[in-house]
């Protein structure tokens, strides 16, 4: 496999290139039935907007990719991939709207991914009081949208994945639960012990998703934790810990407090309860002997400090790649 830094000269070659291309929302012809791409639109120099039919999710959704230097869909290489999650009440522009992720990875030779995931999806397929069916999250990301950019954009197998808030519970999830997928990991103020703190009749479990979207009934996702306990442990990153060995972990969450890139004059309460899920769920890890890189600091559930823990994280997530 070609290395993943790229010259420099081939990445200006691949912005004139993508220039010429990407002139408009272009129709893609149908395919069989299944999921598929029936728009390609560009969003900026290197990035592409997908819209996906989904079986899985009954309707359109929405991928955006930025593409690597060099990138054709006709070649005969692959390129390997970063999944990036976004948290609740956001959507798949969240990762280039709010930080310089196309400037970071502009030399990098990775296909980056940036799945919408709901403004409360959990990054799972819903079990909808034991009807199953849409929205079905997990299958989107996992099977259907993995099979379009492998067949169709050129992406290998060679994968790592990051997410912020509830993108962090997504990445440490979809490690965990399709072993070998992922080569590295890193959750940004992640949600990681989602049964934290619960006892027995306690509802507060559910509250992430009534806040962030009113009038959802929580119990869809994943139903009851007492009744449907088995549902919600098989979904809790601390309680499939076990299924992270052998891959590299990254862990990172702020006190609630103001830091040095500012915030509230008091303490953030969602940044505190996440910082209790991650060092719940990194205790947890080396109980079980599997190394993890955890930094926890003073600051708050925002961007600015997301993205400086992108920053210090996409060395190991290259690393990984390139190994």
């Amino acid at each position: 496999m070609a290395r993943l830094l790229t010259p420099a000269a081939s990445a200006g070659a691949f912005l004139l290139l993508a220039s010429a291309a990407f002139t408009g929302a272009a129709a893609v012809p149908a395919a069989a039935a299944g999921p598929r791409v029936v728009t390609e639109a560009p969003a900026g120099p290197r990035a592409l907007d997908l819209t996906v039919q989904s079986p899985a999710m009954g309707r359109q959704e929405k991928v955006r990719l930025l593409l690597p230097a060099g990138w054709s869909r006709d070649a005969a290489r692959t390129w390997p991939v970063l999944w990036l999650l976004h948290g609740g009440a956001d959507d798949h522009t969240a990762w280039t709207r709010e930080t310089d992720v196309e400037r970071l990875t502009a030399g990098s030779g990775v296909l980056v991914v940036m799945p919408n995931g709901g403004r409360c999806g959990n990054y799972s397929d819903w079990w909808n009081h034991g009807a199953g069916g849409p929205p079905a999250w997990e299958t989107f990301h996992m099977s259907e949208v993995r099979r379009i950019l492998e067949r169709d954009y050129r992406a290998g197998t060679r994968r790592a994945i990051a997410g912020n808030s509830m993108g962090g519970l997504g990445a440490m999830l979809y490690t965990a639960r399709f072993p070998g997928s992922f080569r590295a990991a890193a959750a940004f103020s992640g949600y990681l012990h989602t049964l934290h703190g619960h006892r027995p009749g306690d509802d507060s479990a559910g509250w992430g998703t009534s806040l962030v979207c009113p009038g959802t009934d929580w119990r869809r996702v994943w139903g009851d934790p007492d009744d449907q306990a088995a549902i919600w442990h098989a979904h809790n990153p601390y309680d499939v810990a076990d299924r992270l060995r052998g891959v590299r972990l990254r862990v990172a969450s702020g006190s609630g407090r103001a830091g040095p890139l500012g915030g509230l004059p008091f303490t953030d309460p969602v940044e505190a309860a996440a910082d209790g899920h991650a060092r719940a769920f990194t205790g947890r890890l080396r109980e079980l002997g599997v190394p993890v890189t955890a930094r926890f600091y003073d600051g708050q559930h925002s961007w600015p400090y997301w993205q400086r823990e992108l920053h210090l994280a996409f060395p190991d997530l290259l690393a990984a790649l390139e190994g």
